[in-house]
């Protein structure tokens, strides 16, 4: 596993790098915010990376717009490692891209089983199949066509009427939550525990959130609907457009 720190404090930074090299990471440690954004650029020589630990207190760049800006080039997996403890914070790290939040001071067992969750919710929706087998929509790129939309598990892509839709990891998983409910009423908590599982704190304000972005980026006439204190569901026939 091919972790990137962002981190400006060295004694920080070869501690941590130190504890992850130990479980088997290879650490690539960059100290400023235009480093961790060039790692990202197209054409960039760099090996692929499978996940990024990013301090959001950087000396050259918020770590907030470090992390939209490599969210606009890549799906990597993001954890935002801060000492921001402030609930507008951590909504706005998860709004803007960001998979994860940890809060200094953790431990590694804590940082450990946060990399190891977000990780599996990454891999386990990119294999997820998309519809039963013998819907018509199904196909061997995990494509699904469900007018106005067309959703591509494999790529991780969305468009609407041939327009792509730049998602978050946590909107594309709360988007096929509701895609693979066809139409069904998916509850607050079924999304929770699939979305963000033992990931989870705080306010669960955040699924609000980013319902209310998933439906601003999907355009009008809105697509999901609210089940007021239970849940939401797509507006949409997962079947009216087999492709």
């Amino acid at each position: 596993m091919r972790i990137l720190v962002v981190e400006d404090d060295d004694r920080v930074a070869a501690a941590l790098a130190e504890r992850l090299r130990r479980h088997g990471a290879i650490v690539i440690r960059v100290a400023r915010g235009v480093d961790a954004i060039a790692h990202f650029a197209p054409g960039s020589a760099q090996l692929p990376t499978d996940i990024v630990l990013l301090d959001l207190g950087l000396p050259d760049l918020d770590g907030l717009a470090v992390c939209r800006a490599i969210r606009r080039r890549s799906n990597v997996p993001i954890i935002a490692v801060t000492a921001r403890t402030e609930e507008r914070d951590r909504i706005a790290g998860l709004r803007i891209g960001a998979d994860d939040y940890v809060v200094k001071p953790y431990s590694t067992a804590e940082l450990l089983a946060r990399i190891e969750a977000v990780l599996r919710r990454s891999h386990s929706a990119l294999s997820a199949p998309v519809t039963p087998a013998d819907s018509p929509t199904a196909g061997p790129h995990q494509r699904l066509a469900l007018a106005p939309l067309d959703i591509n598990l494999t790529s991780r892509e969305v468009r609407r009427d041939n327009i792509t839709i730049p998602l978050t990891r946590k909107e594309f998983g709360v988007l096929v939550e509701l895609v693979l409910a066809s139409g069904e009423i998916v509850t607050r908590e079924q999304i929770l525990d699939k979305v963000w599982g033992a990931t989870l704190f705080g306010s669960t304000r955040t699924l609000d959130v980013h319902v209310a972005t998933l439906r601003a980026k999907l355009g009008d006439p809105p697509l999901i609907g609210t089940l007021r204190g239970v849940g939401y569901r797509l507006l949409v026939d997962a079947r009216s457009n087999g492709t």
